[in-house]
Parts: C-alpha cells; sequence; structure tokens
C-alpha cells in the first residue's frame, strides 16, 4: 500500500485536523503538502503580513512533523497541477482535504476532486475550520441569514458542535518526494526588514495557539467584559492562529465549555458570540464571495466617495492624521499586525466617514497589514462599518474618536503606548463635527438618487 497525501491550506496544525486523521486511517505513507498557489485564478494573493505569518506557522509545522518522524512538502504552483504532479511523484491512492469556502477555491477542489476520482484515486474532504458549515444554519425559508442575532439564535439550537481530534503522537513516513525550500519563497521582508514588531508580539504556529488559548482562559476570560478598553488585556489574541487554522474553532468552543472554573464560565458566552461573528461573516462569503469588492447593498453602488489624495491616505496609514485615538490605532496596526477591535471600528469608521475614502481603500490596506486577514471577516467587517454590508451600522452612526476616547481610554493608557505624550503632534486634518456632517449629507443624496 501507497499511502495519502494530506493536503493543508488554512489548517495548519496536527490536532483536530480530520483530514490528517484519514490519511492515517488509510494506512501506508502519510506525505503533508502545503501548496502555496498564486496563479490559480480567483485565488486571492495574500499580504505581506500574512506572508511574515505563513511563513513562521510552515516552519514550525515542519518542526512539529519531524518530531513525529514526518515532514512538511512544500511545493508552488497552480493547485490542481502540483497536487497531480505529486500523486505521480507518491503513487498516492488518496487525498485528503479540509474545505475551503470561497467560490474559487470551492471551484478548484471540486476539479481537483473529480479529477482524482475519475482515475481511480481516493478524494475526499472534511469540515474542520468552521463550526456550522454555510449550508447548514439557514432561515425557516432556506435561505441564508442575513441578520447576525437570528442567525446566532439559529446556531445555538443546532447540535453541539463535534469534540475535538487529539493530536497524533505519531505518524507514518511521508512517500519519498521532493520539495522546494521554505526561504526561497521569500515571504519574509527584507529591505527593509519592518517586521521587528510582529516577532514581538506574536508566536506563529499551533503550539503558539494553544498557549494564547491557556493564556485567554487562565487570565483575560474573567475581564472579557472590559474588551472594549484597548489598555486592557481581556481580548484573546485567537484571530490569526484562526485564521491560519493553527487551532479549531472546535478546539476553543469545548475549552470554553468543559475546562472553565464555574465562575468564569458566565464569561463565555460574550467571546462564543465573537466566534460566531467570524462564522457569520463565511456564511456571507460563502453566499456572497465577491464582498471584497462589490457592496453587498447595493444602492451604495451611488454614494459619492471622495477621491483622497496620496499624503491624505498616508497620514491615516501611518497614524499621522493628529486624532490621537485613530493614529494609536493605527500604529499598533503598523506594529503588531493587528489592532483592538475597538479600534478597528474607529479606524475604519474615521476613514469611510470622515474622510469619505471608499471602504474597499481601507480593506486593501488591512489585508496587506494584517496577520489575520481573512476572504470573509476582513471586507464583512469593512463593510459592516461602512454600512453596506450584511447586518451593518447605520451609515449614520459615525464614531466619533474623542468621544470613544473618554469613554474606553479615559486615562490614555492606550493613547500613550503608541503616541509619546512628547511627540510633537500635528494638527487634526480634518474638522470631526463638520466632516460627520458631510457624511450624512452623502449618505442623504445616495439615498435619494
Amino acid at each position: 500500500m501507497t499511502g495519502a497525501i494530506v493536503w493543508l491550506r488554512d489548517d495548519l496544525r496536527l490536532a483536530d485536523n480530520p483530514a490528517l486523521r484519514a490519511g492515517i486511517d488509510h494506512g501506508g505513507h502519510v506525505t503533508v503538502v502545503y501548496v502555496l498557489d498564486d496563479e490559480s485564478p480567483g485565488v486571492r494573493a495574500i499580504g505581506a503580513a500574512a506572508r511574515w505569518w505563513l511563513h513562521h506557522s510552515l516552519a514550525a509545522l515542519d518542526a512539529e512533523l519531524h518530531d513525529r518522524g514526518s515532514r512538511l512538502v512544500l511545493r508552488r504552483g497552480a493547485a490542481a497541477d502540483t497536487i497531480d504532479q505529486l500523486v505521480a511523484d507518491t503513487g498516492a491512492e488518496a487525498v485528503y482535504w479540509n474545505r475551503r469556502y470561497g467560490a474559487a477555491e470551492r471551484e478548484i477542489d471540486a476539479g481537483i476532486k473529480s479529477s482524482l476520482t475519475d482515475r481511480g484515486i481516493e478524494a475526499h474532504s472534511f469540515a474542520a475550520n468552521l463550526l456550522w458549515e454555510p449550508w447548514t444554519v439557514l432561515t425557516g425559508q432556506g435561505e441564508p441569514f442575513k441578520v447576525f442575532t437570528p442567525f446566532w439564535n439559529a446556531a445555538q439550537a443546532m447540535p453541539e458542535p463535534r469534540h475535538p481530534l487529539p493530536k497524533p503522537r505519531d505518524l507514518p513516513s511521508p512517500a519519498r518526494a521532493t520539495g522546494d525550500s521554505l526561504g526561497d519563497w521569500d515571504l519574509l521582508p527584507t529591505t527593509p526588514d519592518w517586521a521587528g514588531g510582529l516577532r514581538d508580539t506574536w508566536e506563529p504556529g499551533e503550539q503558539g495557539a494553544a498557549r494564547r488559548l491557556e493564556h485567554f482562559v487562565d487570565h483575560a476570560l474573567e475581564d472579557y467584559d472590559q474588551r472594549d478598553e484597548p489598555s486592557m488585556d481581556a481580548t484573546s489574541g485567537l484571530s490569526p492562529h484562526l485564521r491560519w487554522g493553527e487551532i479549531s474553532p472546535y478546539q476553543v468552543w469545548h475549552r470554553l465549555h468543559e475546562r472553565l472554573e464555574p465562575d468564569q464560565r458566565k464569561q463565555a458566552p460574550g467571546f462564543l458570540r465573537q466566534l460566531a461573528w467570524r462564522e457569520f461573516n463565511w456564511n456571507e462569503y460563502f453566499h456572497c464571495d465577491d464582498i471584497a469588492t462589490v457592496n453587498v447593498r447595493r444602492e451604495f453602488d451611488a454614494f459619492p466617495w471622495r477621491r483622497a489624495s496620496a499624503s491624505e491616505l498616508e497620514r491615516w496609514q501611518q497614524g499621522r492624521t493628529g486624532i490621537d485615538l485613530v493614529d494609536a490605532g493605527m500604529r499598533e496596526l503598523w506594529h503588531t499586525g493587528a489592532m483592538h477591535n475597538r479600534m478597528r471600528l474607529v479606524t475604519a469608521s474615521f476613514l469611510v466617514k470622515n474622510l469619505l475614502v471608499d471602504w474597499r481603500v481601507g480593506e486593501q490596506w488591512f489585508w496587506d497589514t494584517l496577520v489575520d486577514a481573512d476572504a470573509a471577516n476582513n471586507p464583512g467587517n469593512w463593510q459592516w462599518v461602512a454600512g453596506s454590508g450584511f447586518d451593518a451600522a447605520p451609515y449614520f452612526r459615525v464614531f466619533n474618536p474623542e468621544r470613544q476616547l473618554e469613554r474606553f481610554d479615559p486615562h490614555r493608557e492606550y493613547v500613550r503606548r503608541w503616541v509619546p505624550s512628547d511627540e510633537d503632534r500635528p494638527e487634526p486634518m480634518v474638522d470631526l463635527k463638520e466632516t460627520r456632517k458631510r457624511a450624512l449629507d452623502a449618505y442623504d443624496r445616495m439615498r435619494h438618487a
């Protein structure tokens, strides 16, 4: 018996990996492969910060595989051609993977499955990265939910998510197959190397994800009701680990349900609701996969966006708007590759409403600078702020950064962390009151267009 290929994508873990378990159960060699596909039509190339994360996540995964008598095979190219070649190289009798949910990715995977099965090669996909697959949580009329709360209520009425699979202690040896060197992929920044803050902040990989979860449960969950305060260590920090599949939502769900102390359990529902928001965005993306480029609410096609100058955009990107909370958030993003969720709302609202810049401009900047940017949540959340998406905030809800500062960072602890008090600050680039009125007027013009 020759064995199987396990094709990893956004599931860079050994624990709770149904495709890997299927490969082991098949018998024979198990060849674990990651394909860097930047050639297939419709697949969005990942941003620079995500490339940094991917490099280190793959390195960590390869080390874990080596510890279990295996290794990670790296190949680059269009997935269909690359998997076909690897099947030929290894003589594999089966290929297993965990499902993806974008239209282009689903089409690629379906084509590969059809091609393999036509040649008598077993091909199976599995549910691994969402608690509820997008076709399972529907309205009474069989339609996808367009509002989060009914989606969450329906999801809670579903059977409990399955328990996670254990991490294998040992793995069968891989078949003989050549692969690329990770360093040859040039995923890391070099000239200049701007990733120092990312290295100081994150530990990519499955072990780093497990440590993040334990830290959150042991030290931050009890303060989760203060999560809107950016100076507090009250958020999980799990979003990039979930984005890259270094931990599964099943692991997070059951860790909170089964292992929390009784006095901590009251905090779990709030966090699980945030986990469900991630699922809601993926549900919507499955049914409307062009959300990074097209307004969900098509009336926003008539919105009179401004064409901002390069200098205006740079001031926002670099945290030099003269608005303290906005600048603190944008600097946190640049330094760490992430941003507190409250700050994501504030900085996005400032760009879309106070500067009147098309949300797609901001979405692309976040796509390039966030380590946790994914195809569903990044555009879904930008459309929420803009008012153009599913269950979106009303357009007339304009986050006032000064009031947000008073409410959520009253002692300026967060602002001082990122904007030194002795810094020579620029004048605010806009008047918040006037630009709020301008945004509301623009919205009225759109409504009557």
